[in-house]
């Protein structure tokens, strides 16, 4: 007999409405309009159009998607599990409280719902929520705003921060919690189907049980002030100004445009009246522009110098300002943002130059070309980096007549003397496209195997003149971006076939940036990047982005080689 009363004792019925009328009886401060009011925008934002200061303000953490509420919110004030359970059972006729979230809720709510959904823990996402009336974002992201949770009581008549929030209404998470039996969830009695509504109560109070909420972002644009820009087809490439913002940047050109993880470094250039030796750092994820703290053996100002990252460090060779010229290598360390010297052995140094090309290959740099201020070159000097801190220059390639031919029998040799143009790594062959000398724009393009130290010219039937152009390494593809063509700056897009190496002009979307030539271009994330330049009367500071579509450019071919 004592066995069944312990037994009986441990199986409690569960506990009526009757026994919690206490906890039903409590009331919570009704919601002033003030609440809903939403907080200023910040004004400490740079924006690039016009240099306003203006900015949307951030997205509250309650809605930030997958965003799931700390346990360690409240803990204080959290009551403990029992009377949790009793709030739950006495209020289960009006309300699930599962599947809402006090972010959700209306200020009507009985007081059980309200607590018990503002200390609820969410590790199951359930899209089913409770509402009373069709829910805007505008008026969520009012009433729940990151840092008011806790503001001092002296500030809740301030015009810049809504009064303090009642504590059974603040905002874990905009995710519902776990469903369960008799919580409203999917896997009990009482469960609200997705996508079906049901009313309990009447009047006007009356809640909503299973209504979704969707809320688009980013809104639609207005098709009669939205620009006339034709759509692009799934395998089409698509122009667009990128949103940059952040810090203000020198409108440049011949500059260096170099990337490192998903930041692109800008470091030099000039405008109109002055070189510089400034960095910029672009994210090329949030398009924002920061201009970090440099210490260390800085740069001269510089123009038409190269930048090669080895790692995550930054090799600048040569460059000058007006009329100087130099040949000093310089390195910057993009952890701690210290610029250096590293020291050079030997004796042997290429001559002073601006305007030329610099790619890496197996620790060392090979350095192609531009000119001294009295000549075009065409040499080729390797850089050992394999030593950050000390380096070596070796000449691979030297000098010859100012046409590129040799005195004695008049063959090809290696391509002209030349600078503006770009050389790109694929493999052990350097490839060289345009260029000028000082009076010729080049059409042609050149290979050059390191390994072999072998020049070859490659006959393409169809040709385009450029200078100062970009070309970067797509797939297969070597993308030509802008330039001078001798006559005019251009904004075409040329794509060289490195396999069957024919050029191919393919139709670009979008609304495309001016002309210009002298600027930067980087791959990132499956977009090319422009940054800055020059179209003969005008210095840019602005960023293009060219989304790239895989049809368009990408060849059946993974790994290739250039049989040249």
């Amino acid at each position: 007999m004592a066995d069944q009363a312990r037994a009986a004792g441990r199986e409690r019925p569960p506990q009526s409405p009757q026994n919690i009328k206490v906890v039903r009886s409590q009331k919570i401060a009704p919601v002033s309009p003030a609440d809903s009011r939403p907080p200023p925008p910040p004004a400490d934002l740079y924006d690039a159009e016009d240099g306003a200061q203006d900015r949307a303000p951030p997205i509250p953490r309650s809605h930030t998607p997958g965003h799931l509420s700390s346990k360690s919110q409240d803990r204080r004030n959290r009551p403990a599990d029992l009377t949790l359970r009793q709030r739950s059972q006495s209020s289960a006729a009006a309300i699930t409280p599962s599947s809402s979230s006090s972010a959700l809720l209306p200020p009507s709510l009985p007081t059980s719902a309200a607590s018990f959904s503002a200390t609820s823990t969410t590790k199951a996402p359930t899209p089913t929520l409770l509402t009373r009336q069709p829910i805007i974002a505008e008026d969520e992201d009012a009433a729940i705003t990151p840092g008011h949770d806790r503001q001092d009581p002296s500030s809740a008549g301030s015009n810049k921060d809504p009064p303090r929030r009642p504590p059974a209404l603040r905002s874990t998470s905009a995710i519902a919690g776990r469903p369960g039996p008799g919580n409203g969830g999917n896997g009990g009695n009482g469960s609200a189907v997705p996508g079906t509504i049901t009313r309990v109560g009447t009047g006007r109070g009356a809640l909503v049980k299973g209504a979704e909420v969707h809320t688009s972002f980013p809104a639609l644009a207005d098709p009669s002030t939205a620009a006339d820009v034709p759509a692009a087809p799934s395998s089409g490439m698509y122009w667009s100004r990128a949103p940059a913002s952040g810090a203000p940047h020198t409108a440049l050109r011949a500059h260096t445009t170099t990337l490192v993880g998903s930041n692109a470094y800008v470091f030099g250039g000039c405008d109109a009246r002055a070189c510089f030796n400034a960095l910029y750092v672009l994210d090329a994820d949030a398009f924002h522009w920061s201009a970090p703290h440099v210490v260390g053996d800085v740069p001269v100002p510089l123009r038409a110098m190269t930048c090669t990252a080895v790692g995550k460090k930054l090799v600048i060779f040569g460059g000058g300002d007006g009329p100087a010229y130099y040949n000093d290598v310089y390195v910057l360390d993009t952890v701690n943002f210290r610029w250096s010297r590293p020291r050079i052995l030997g004796d042997k140094v290429p001559s002073k130059r601006r305007a030329h090309t610099a790619c890496l290959y197996k620790n060392g740099i090979y350095v192609f070309g531009g000119g001294d201020g009295v000549r075009a070159l065409n040499d080729i000097w390797r850089l050992d980096v394999s030593d950050m801190a000390k380096m070596s220059w070796k000449l691979i390639s030297g000098p010859s007549s100012v046409d590129g031919k040799s005195p004695v029998t008049g063959r090809d040799l290696r391509p002209k003397a030349r600078g503006y143009h770009t050389a790109n790594m694929v493999g052990s062959k350097l490839i060289i496209y345009g260029g000028s000398d000082g009076g010729e724009c080049f059409n042609d393009v050149w290979v050059y195997d390191v390994e072999t130290h072998v020049w070859k010219s490659v006959s393409i039937p169809v040709t385009y003149r450029r200078l100062s152009h970009t070309a970067t390494i797509v797939g297969s593809y070597l993308f030509v971006i802008g330039g001078h063509d001798g006559n005019e700056y251009s904004n075409d897009v040329l794509l060289l076939n490195l396999v069957t190496m024919a050029w191919d002009r393919r139709k670009v979307y979008g609304l495309p940036p001016s002309g210009r030539g002298y600027h930067g271009t980087v791959l990132h994330d499956s977009r090319l990047l422009m940054i800055g330049g020059f179209d003969g009367s005008e210095v840019f500071g602005d960023v293009w982005s060219l989304e790239l579509a895989v049809h368009a450019y990408y060849s059946q071919i993974s790994h290739f080689t250039i049989e040249v």
